[in-house]
């Protein structure tokens, strides 16, 4: 770290209890340390009583982040390294968790696992996702399968959009422009625009939503090259969501969503068009029927990919689309056991040179155990069939133990899970490499933590995990993919703070030490720490300011074949935001790599260096 983000870090840290000492007692409440948590379980629990340490970003969270990318919100995470996400936008290249690759982070929306089945990785793009649609984040990290199937091996992600408001009419409206420089290049030009709308509401027993989001980035070259010329990414979303309520006990959602973004990137041939082009289309619904101390829950979906890559080697499109359906009941037994009983179907379709396809048909079973001694046990198993490698079972086991203290509690944690990852489409059946004999990957984990939470205005936890990975897939001589005899093991330590001094101040602050071994852990750091200091000067005027340090970790140059070392960097942003009219028109500014900073992110890849967004939200 340099000397000089540590003066100012240190500095900030013992100006801040005199800046609170100026603030009215009656401000606003800045975070609320008793959570309810929903990943883990699929029940609503309170933190205290979940055995894992869920992180959640809440809609308050995402709003101190007004002007920033989903990627760049979970990026501040403990654990969590999304590769790209410091870049121009256009070149996040996967998500890592806990040591793990991209393809074992699983995402979720609005109950709906998603993934884009024609890749090579079948992982989902977070440039789809715009945060203004976005109500919260949960992520659970560790061995999930149990309750999320395939490729919940070292995260899972949960993502719930915004709700109709219970307003007739309702509406959103933010803007923001900003600039889009790396830090050689300060010339503080105009290289960003972002836009989103939203009108929702509730008539009677009906609710609706529409919302429109935009993306434009220019102003940075995708690649470190000579020339560094300009490459431009556009990015257009649009969600429609139409809902009724028949009765206290029976709602209905559907929805669709169709995103494209254009993205222009360098190759080996400067002159080619170098273009890359995407589309999404989903449809689905979400039901629930409630009774008594149970319930029933439908979560479905259909979702459409398209890729036209324009650039050294002509034209390629790549289709895929997948269905996917999750139906369980939910019931309560007494006030103490929380059960989960469901089955998850999915089927993914490609085209590579024919049509390709798999199904996943997986019943599974989930039980919480809440004592009224302090015993919590979170116990499950799932039976995977595939209608290529049969069948596969995983289970996990996860209890904890509270101890109430006067003014807060200790809770110990532990937890041991298995998971596993289906090998894609690409793997079984794409015209280089494909087996269609591969069987699935497997992971075993093990983690053991404690937390403590003192007066709602601390708390701090530890968690160390070990994680095992077997039958991985790779590539022989000849390059066909094959399930390889090495195994890998990832282990760590991961620490998250939040600190409350006054009604009007919060600290945050996580470290995570990652170390894999058996192979060369590309892009995955060591050391990672961040922390987040927020202050509400005034009833209107809020502040944060963020910093982030990202140890060595190692890239491949395809050039060589040759694994480099990237140095460690720091970023330091800042944050701003004004009410002009409560709860009507605010006004934001972001600071980005406050010091600009010059670091590789990834290697042969441009990183901004300080950049401005100004902007401002109309909610009517």
């Amino acid at each position: 770290m340099k000397k000089n983000h540590l003066w100012l870090i240190t500095a900030l840290l013992a100006g801040k209890g005199v800046f609170a000492q100026n603030v009215p007692q009656d401000s606003l409440k800045v975070q609320e340390l008793d959570e309810v948590v929903v990943s883990d379980s699929k029940f609503e629990l309170k933190r205290e009583n979940s055995g894992k340490t869920v992180i959640k970003i809440t809609t308050e969270e995402l709003q101190r982040n007004q002007g920033r990318t989903v990627a760049e919100i979970i990026n501040t995470k403990s654990g969590i390294e999304i590769a790209g996400s410091r870049g121009r936008d256009g070149v996040v290249l996967g998500a890592f968790a806990r040591g793990g690759r991209g393809r074992q982070v699983l995402i979720v929306i609005d109950g709906v696992r998603v993934s884009d089945p024609s890749t090579f990785s079948a992982e989902y793009d977070l440039r789809l996702l715009s945060p203004n649609t976005i109500e919260s984040i949960e992520i659970i990290k560790g061995a999930a399968s149990t309750l999320y199937g395939t490729n919940a091996a070292t995260a899972v992600i949960n993502i719930t959009t915004k709700k109709s408001s219970e307003r007739e009419v309702a509406g959103n409206f933010e803007t923001s422009i900003g600039t889009n420089q790396t830090a050689d290049d300060q010339s503080y030009d105009l290289g960003s625009i972002q836009n989103s709308a939203s009108v929702n509401g509730t008539l009677g027993k009906f609710n609706y939503g529409v919302d429109f989001s935009n993306r434009y980035k220019s102003g940075m070259s995708a690649a470190v090259t000579p020339q560094n010329e300009e490459d431009i990414f556009s990015h257009f979303s649009t969600n429609v969501r139409l809902g009724y309520q028949f009765s206290e006990q029976f709602e209905l959602q559907v929805y669709g969503n169709q995103t494209k973004f254009k993205n222009e990137y360098d190759a080996s041939m400067m002159d080619a068009p170098n273009l890359g082009e995407n589309e999404q289309q989903r449809v689905g619904l979400s039901s629930e029927y409630s009774y008594g101390k149970g319930s029933v829950h439908l979560n479905a979906a259909y979702s459409d990919y398209e890729s036209i890559a324009n650039d050294t080697f002509g034209e390629s499109t790549t289709e895929g689309n997948n269905w996917v359906l999750d139906l369980y009941h939910r019931y309560v037994f007494g006030e103490q056991f929380h059960t989960i009983l469901g089955v998850n179907y999915i089927k993914d379709e490609a085209r590579f040179t024919q049509e390709v396809d798999f199904t996943i048909v997986d019943p599974y079973a989930n039980v919480v155990y809440v004592s009224d001694f302090g015993l919590n046990l979170n116990a499950g198993a799932r039976l995977n069939n595939h209608s290529e490698y049969g069948n596969h079972f995983v289970y996990n086991v996860n209890p904890s133990f509270v101890f109430d203290t006067e003014n807060g509690y200790v809770k110990l944690l532990g937890s041991y899970a298995t998971s596993y990852i289906t090998p894609n489409l690409t793997q079984l059946f794409g015209a280089f490499g494909g087996n269609p004999n591969l069987e699935p990957e497997e992971n075993t984990t093990i983690e053991g933590g404690v937390e403590l939470k003192l007066d709602n205005t601390f708390r701090i936890s530890t968690l160390y995990f070990d994680r095992n990975e077997t039958n991985a897939i790779g590539f022989d001589a000849n390059f066909t993919s094959i399930n390889v005899a090495d195994e890998i093991d990832a282990n760590g330590v991961e620490v998250e703070a939040t600190w409350l001094p006054w009604n009007n101040v919060s600290v945050n602050a996580n470290y995570t030490f990652t170390e894999r071994k058996g192979d060369n852990a590309i892009r995955i750091p060591k050391h990672k720490a961040n922390l987040s200091l927020w202050y509400q000067f005034s009833e209107s005027t809020n502040a944060s300011l963020d910093y982030a340090y990202t140890g060595e970790r190692f890239d491949t140059d395809f050039n060589t074949f040759s694994d480099i070392a990237l140095e460690p960097f720091s970023l330091l942003n800042f944050a701003i935001r004004h009410e002009l009219i409560k709860n009507k028109l605010n006004v934001f500014l972001n600071a980005d790599n406050l010091l600009n900073e010059d670091y590789r992110e990834l290697l042969g890849f441009t990183t901004r260096g300080r950049n401005f967004r100004l902007g401002f939200s109309l909610n009517l």
